[in-house]
């Protein structure tokens, strides 16, 4: 049973570090999608900077995370979770891709699931 425990840790903590770190490097090249187009119009309207730059100060933020994660685990797992329910709320306020915001918030589940996970004494 322990070893099963420690695969479930130790794929999710791969998982929530380094697919962080892969979104946010791709904020700085668009390659997987043009990221801009999640910004909400409203959050544009407010923010003294272009779509595509703050995209990438989000990116630092991600790829931040990611390493949190891959170093500390429990509290990098913490820190993912909330920021995809933050990406989630906002993506829900805003009217435009739900799909992704439940998907967000399904990870963040899996991010709550690692932290609960790395919190327990030896099973």
């Amino acid at each position: 049973m322990n070893s099963n425990i420690e695969l479930v840790k130790s794929t999710l903590k791969y998982t929530y570090g380094l697919v962080p770190i892969i979104a946010g490097l791709d904020k700085f090249t668009n390659l997987l999608t043009d990221w801009s187009q999640y910004v909400p119009a409203g959050l544009l309207d407010i923010i003294p900077m272009e779509a595509s730059v703050f995209m990438i100060i989000i990116g630092i933020i991600e790829i931040t995370a990611g390493i949190l994660v891959l170093l500390k685990p429990k509290i990098g797992a913490l820190v993912v979770m909330g920021w995809l329910s933050a990406i989630a709320i906002v993506l829900v306020l805003s009217g435009n891709y739900v799909d992704v915001a439940i998907r967000d918030l399904v990870m963040a589940i899996g991010a709550f699931s690692l932290a609960k996970l790395h919190g327990m004494s030896s099973v």
